[in-house]
């Protein structure tokens, strides 16, 4: 049976408690979670964290503009059975020959389709007890994408391509499957409708600090205080590309490269823009409003 106790987070992972309760509902009903928000708010980092945490198979399928349910569930190799087809040609040739030696297949058989079948993430997943499945991006999919993952959450079934076999899954034994959406485009309604929901709000400083302490424990108290509120004062001025968790976290590893007083200093200068503000409007912006008309970049 799948896993079902609930899930708070682990020593690297804060899980807040509505994500917590929407992650255990999807699994205790057998559902995907949908998870949308921000970029760099840990919508990936939830089933890799719970992957980790609990020892469990991670199976991840990160979507692009040209994914496909062929992919994502199995493909049949035609190259391959069509090269083992004339090599059993060959070896009959070679045995009316009385040649006894013969071609190597490496043990595939022809009439076993099954042999040429290379199975996708979803497939691994539907197999594998107690697995987690990632589908990760999924608004970068082309429109039919969603859409023609309906059949196989709505029935947890997965039909494998020429050999016909069925990959089911009963409702207790789903892996736990958590889809992330940036939401570059919305989703298909009808897709929806078979996840459970779950939207990510962008954290607020006291949760921030308990994020940044999961990842820097022994981080110094006057160095998390200049770095979390500049980060904030950046995101408060309406960038067009605002900093997120992930660049906030990159950024202090960054400075975790200095003593104390000199990491205060790049701080207050505002030092290694670069991971956090990824245009150069957004940049002129923290320039003028928050450091001044000079500010002393290194």
């Amino acid at each position: 049976m799948a896993l079902t106790t609930m899930w708070t987070g682990s020593e690297s992972y804060l899980c807040d408690r509505e994500l917590a309760q929407a992650f255990h509902m999807a699994r205790v009903i057998g559902m995907p979670l949908l998870i949308e928000g921000e970029p760099g708010t840990g919508k990936t980092e939830l089933p890799i964290q719970f992957a980790k945490d609990l020892g469990l198979e991670l199976f991840v399928y990160p979507v692009g503009s040209k994914s496909s349910v062929e992919q994502f569930v199995a493909k049949f190799d035609h190259v391959k059975y069509l090269r083992d087809s004339q090599v059993e040609i060959l070896n009959a040739q070679r045995a009316e020959k009385g040649l006894e030696s013969k071609l190597s297949t490496g043990g595939r058989e022809t009439e076993n389709l099954q042999d040429y079948v290379l199975k996708g993430p979803a497939t691994k997943a539907f197999s594998t007890p107690n697995s987690v499945l990632l589908i990760d991006e999924i608004d970068k999919a082309p429109r039919e994408f969603p859409n023609d993952l309906l059949f196989a959450l709505s029935h947890r079934k997965l039909v494998m391509p020429e050999s016909g076999e069925v990959v089911e899954v009963a409702e207790e034994n789903m892996p736990a499957i958590i889809i992330t959406s940036n939401r570059e485009q919305e989703l298909p309604t009808a897709f929806k409708g078979r996840c459970v929901y779950h939207y990510i709000s962008f954290p607020p400083e006291e949760t921030m600090r308990e994020i940044v302490a999961k990842h820097y424990p022994k981080m110094d108290e006057e160095l998390q205080d200049n770095c979390i509120s500049l980060f904030y004062q950046m995101r408060s001025l309406g960038l067009e590309r605002a900093p997120a968790t992930r660049e906030l976290l990159s950024w202090i590893k960054y400075l975790h490269s200095f003593e104390k007083a000199e990491a205060l200093t790049k701080v207050k200068r505002a030092s290694g823009m670069g991971v956090l503000i990824k245009n150069n409007d957004d940049l002129q912006k923290v320039k003028t409003r928050i450091l001044g008309k000079n500010p002393k970049f290194n």
